[in-house]
């Protein structure tokens, strides 16, 4: 007797299949190699239901057969390996003051790197333009160009609503008046393109990749223009109920401090940002005649270069700046309990010079004794972290949400 199924079960049947079909694909890309058997064993299929679903996935170019297994007995398993190559990922880091663009495969290895100065908050059209330019650079040095795009993932200077993701703060980025604009991407490539915030992405690509691998709880702090943190938290990205967790800018320090940008008085942006320490450094440039930052107008970088190299005004300039930072950060150690915190931005890369003082305060000050076990780090991805944490959100969605890979299946070197 034959069965006559409606429109509707038909429709789940198929949905059921792609469902075991993502899952296969998912676990082979986790395990990197691995065999039908063990597929069969960890996904609790049939030894004939895993052999059906890899026959269809093998021409698609994500899987392939690499050889043979371990066996402890009897034929060795052939090996299916995940193509990490397949497809490649573009990661765009919207700074205040630059773009970059990170190209990476589909296991998040770096394949090119492109980063220019821009006065990005002052200019949204030539900031469209330069990404444009340097994703084209990325995509013209591959073969199939364009054809190997899988998905997009933008880091901006700004929260992200997850409601309407496209709304940019105003008050961060005037010029931008609220739009991204980043839809011109989605048309121009065809293409899912994802935004976050840089902190947020920052956390991401050091849970993944990072000085955080492997830690389930962690606060990813970045100092530049701004001062912003993304939290890891149960191995999940934490956002907010309206994406505007973390915004440490605008942290109250001192009530009768100097005017924000943001109409507050004594955020921490006054004293810690990038902006801020230059003009700490003007400040007390009388003091130190002799200090190798006492003319000129001296980058962040040529801040923290002269503390390195021991310049008593830099030094003074950081011993404050890590004061402050350290305030901020042993508030949030008793107040979240995280496991790891990670410095990355300005002041990262002078290391123990910043992180020791630090440590030492969150080791006396912690309300409980577990909470001193909090470890202090410097990124292990400055300075293309975000732009890489950007192609991660882009690797994540493309494993989150079947229909992507499912809509690229075929790789450009097969059509």
């Amino acid at each position: 007797m034959h069965r006559i199924t409606s429109n509707a079960e038909t429709q789940i049947g198929q949905q059921s299949e792609l469902s075991l079909k993502d899952s296969v694909l998912r676990l082979n890309w986790r395990e990197h190699q691995i065999s039908r058997a063990e597929i069969s064993r960890q996904l609790d299929l049939s030894r004939s239901t895993v052999t059906e679903i890899v026959k269809e996935l093998i021409p698609t170019g994500l899987v392939a057969e690499v050889g043979n297994g371990e066996s402890s007995g009897g034929r060795k398993p052939i090996l299916l390996e995940f193509q990490d190559d397949a497809k490649v990922i573009l990661g765009i880091d919207i700074g205040a003051t630059h773009v970059s663009v990170a190209m990476t495969n589909l296991r998040g290895k770096l394949l090119l790197w492109k980063e220019r100065d821009f006065p990005v908050r002052e200019d949204s059209e030539g900031t469209h333009k330069l990404i444009d330019e340097l994703c084209n650079e990325c995509l013209s040095s591959l073969n199939h160009g364009s054809e190997m795009l899988l998905s997009i993932g933008v880091s901006v200077p700004s929260p992200v609503d997850p409601i309407r993701p496209e709304y940019l703060s105003e008050t961060i980025i005037p010029a931008w008046h609220g739009k991204s604009g980043l839809e011109r991407l989605r048309e121009k490539y065809g293409v899912p393109v994802y935004l976050d915030n840089d902190a947020n992405l920052g956390a991401l690509a050091e849970h993944w990749w990072g000085a955080g691998k492997g830690v389930n709880d962690l606060i990813y702090i970045k100092i530049s223009n701004g001062i912003g943190a993304g939290y890891i938290l149960g191995g999940k990205l934490y956002r907010g109920s309206k994406g505007i967790a973390g915004e440490m800018s605008h942290m109250p320090i001192d009530p009768n401090g100097r005017l924000c940008g943001c109409g507050l008085r004594g955020c921490l942006a006054t004293v810690l940002s990038a902006w801020a320490l230059k003009e700490r450094v003007n400040v007390l440039s009388v003091l130190y005649p002799q200090s190798i930052l006492a003319e000129g107008d001296p980058s962040i970088i040529d801040i923290e270069s002269a503390a390195l190299y021991g310049d008593p005004l830099a030094m003074q300039v950081v011993a404050e700046a890590t004061d402050y930072l350290t305030s901020a950060i042993t508030s949030l150690v008793n107040l979240m309990n995280p496991a790891m915190i990670i410095l990355g931005g300005s002041l990262s890369r002078l290391g123990d010079l910043v992180i020791n003082p630090i440590q030492e305060r969150i080791n006396s000050t912690a309300l409980v004794k577990d909470l001193s076990k909090t470890k202090l780090k410097q990124s292990e991805l400055e300075p293309k972290g975000i732009a890489i944490g950007a192609a991660t959100l882009a690797i994540e969605q493309a494993f989150s949400d079947p229909k992507i890979l499912r809509n690229n299946i075929v790789p450009a070197v097969m059509k």
